[in-house]
């Protein structure tokens, strides 16, 4: 899959990747994916849930060039924040 836009996050802790993709996501149209690149261990964790409070769309991750690649579909920019 090629995504529409790249976000590197590498070297930043938590929980700044997350903020950086939703700062990101807020700017992109439903539909379309961004990849973020992380170093951050708890990204693993952090993305999927961050997805799941939003209503993102979490397409997975995979490991590649040192870093992992969160994939994530905009489903809408306004759905960058959390839900009760």
């Amino acid at each position: 899959m090629t995504p529409d836009q790249d976000l590197d996050a590498r070297d930043l802790l938590c929980p700044l990747p997350v903020l950086k993709a939703r700062k990101r996501l807020l700017t992109m149209q439903p539909g379309e994916v961004l990849r973020v690149w992380s170093t951050d261990p708890a990204a693993v964790i952090d993305m999927p849930h961050f997805c799941a409070q939003t209503g993102h769309e979490y397409l997975g991750a995979t490991r590649g060039d040192g870093a992992t690649a969160h994939l994530i579909r905009c489903v809408a920019a306004n759905h960058c924040f959390m839900k009760d």
